[in-house]
């Protein structure tokens, strides 16, 4: 798991870009018939982070779902402090972008690592982590998960490994 750290600006680029790519592929796959669709704010209802994915209060806002223009999902997740997802991997890998807060993130047999607004986080498929707030702050990242065979969460684990004691720490 690699951890970037990115500003603003390169998070607004790199969205632009990611726009304009996808625009202009499913421009030329047909034009005549696709048309802008504009979901609005507050359309999906937030949900409470299920206690089989998760550690203490979370809250996942769906922002938009996979389907066949692009095969990844897109979520703004709230981890209150001290709260974490469980283990678990992505068939097709998930990118986090940091919104706020200050958040924790491990993958299996690593150092915990710190990140905060503007960290992107690239989890490769298969690999075994977590991610959660840090245990004085809430966090909230924009999770991108990847589908593969419909499939974007592969396990979770509550009962594996360790997250108490922060052994391991890294401080930025």
């Amino acid at each position: 798991m690699r951890v970037f750290n990115v500003n603003a600006h390169h998070i607004t680029a790199a969205l632009f870009i990611s726009a304009l790519q996808l625009a202009s592929s499913e421009a030329a796959e047909n034009a005549s018939h696709r048309q802008q669709e504009i979901t609005r704010a507050g359309k999906r209802a937030s949900m409470v982070g299920p206690s089989q994915f998760f550690t203490g209060a979370v809250r996942i806002d769906p922002v938009w779902p996979a389907n066949s223009g692009i095969s990844a999902s897109g979520s703004l997740v709230t981890f209150k402090p001290g709260a974490r997802s469980a283990w678990h991997t992505h068939p097709a890998g998930q990118r986090l972008v940091v919104t706020s807060g200050v958040g924790l993130t491990q993958q299996w047999d690593g150092l915990i690592q710190e990140v905060r607004p503007g960290d992107v986080v690239w989890c490769p498929p298969g690999i075994k982590h977590w991610h959660g707030a840090a245990p004085t702050t809430s966090m909230t990242h924009l999770a991108v998960t990847a589908t593969a065979a419909g499939q974007n969460l592969s396990q979770h684990n509550q009962s594996q490994g360790t997250f108490g004691n922060y052994r391991g720490f890294i401080e930025r």
